[in-house]
């Protein structure tokens, strides 16, 4: 099959033929639709996640068509159109039990602990505890964006920061997942105020709905934000993984807010120097999130179904593989707005 790999950190990806993944005994092989190309991915590319041994077929944002079932599978079958998340675990530890499966000890994570799905196929582990039914109606560019971005926001706005109807969130980052909070948050019935420092990353957040934008290269984002929504946000939600919005993310918060750290810290941001003094007097709740348990799909896919949420504007290119090297580099800089996705894996 045809597959970008990487085979050098911060190199383009080497465009090869390598053979055909087998399904594992509880696992399954999928012919690729679509796979998003995500700062994540960026990370991998980048080598700074100690996970990544190369060579290495990035690609953890995917969804697709069972084309092969192994022995222990029981729902799946050949022809089936899935959407897989990005962490796949078990299903049988006590964590996978508990509900928590994203902190599974033995969990699989393509395009990081195993060739992912910048590739014409992909196998994937552990199919019944983690593989969901790809709806007919949502598009398979769109559904690629419910294995890592979508639903990372989601997690962090429901099952993390309990967003409430008519409280103010603040989106440090307008990246594909800050995008992703805002129109969750939107649909979830929250007032938004998203802060980037891209002018046109704030456009696109204001065509999407965000009540406000901040520019934090032209103004102090934490004292912006704290005048528009009237004394804080109740909830904060950092995006990108770095100190300064980490750091702003925390003061802009109100007394009693709640800040989840979505953005993956790697690298010279591994290690942060926080405001623990904001932390202690605010009273407030700082949560870490990672990916999405797959129990929660339902609830994300009804809210897709009903029409409360539209996630279309969230790709705004398509790119054959080919283009994924030049997807990647653009991560070392501010990257233009919205969210790539590979559909086409023959160029």
């Amino acid at each position: 099959m045809r597959a970008a790999q990487l085979t050098a950190y911060r190199q383009p990806l080497t465009l090869a033929t390598i053979p055909d993944p087998e399904p594992p005994r509880d696992g399954v092989v999928l012919r690729v639709l679509a796979c998003g190309v995500c700062r994540s991915d960026w990370h991998a590319w980048s080598g700074a996640d100690p996970d990544v041994v190369l060579p290495m077929v990035p690609g953890h944002e995917y969804c697709g068509e069972v084309v092969a079932v192994g022995p222990e599978v029981t729902r799946w079958h050949v022809g089936d159109r899935v959407i897989a998340p990005f962490i796949l675990a078990c299903g049988r530890c006590g964590d996978c039990a508990a509900g928590n499966q994203t902190t599974c000890a033995t969990q699989v994570v393509p395009g990081f602990t195993c060739d992912g799905a910048f590739a014409e196929m992909i196998a994937v582990a552990h199919a019944d505890a983690n593989l969901t039914a790809l709806p007919g109606t949502l598009a398979p560019e769109i559904a690629a964006s419910l294995g890592c971005r979508v639903t990372t926001a989601w997690q962090a706005l429901v099952g993390r920061a309990e967003l409430k109807p008519g409280e103010w969130l603040a989106v440090f980052g307008g990246g594909g997942v800050g995008i992703s909070a805002l129109l969750l948050g939107r649909a979830l019935g929250a007032r938004v105020v998203v802060v980037d420092v891209v002018p046109e990353k704030l456009d696109y957040a204001r065509t999407l709905g965000a009540d406000a934008v901040v520019n934090a290269a032209e103004q102090g984002s934490v004292d912006a934000v704290r005048e528009i929504t009237g004394g804080g946000a109740h909830v904060s939600v950092e995006a990108l993984g770095i100190e300064t919005t980490t750091v702003a993310a925390m003061r802009a918060l109100r007394k009693m807010g709640r800040m989840v750290q979505i953005g993956m810290p790697a690298g010279d941001h591994a290690q942060m120097r926080l405001p623990m003094d904001v932390l202690y007097s605010g009273q407030l709740s700082v949560h870490g999130t990672r990916g999405m348990p797959s129990w929660r799909y339902p609830s994300l896919l009804n809210l897709i179904a009903g029409g409360q949420v539209d996630l279309s504007p969230l790709v705004t290119r398509t790119i054959a593989l080919s283009n994924a090297s030049a997807e990647l580099a653009a991560f070392d800089r501010p990257a233009p707005p919205g969210v790539a996705v590979i559909t086409d894996f023959q160029n």
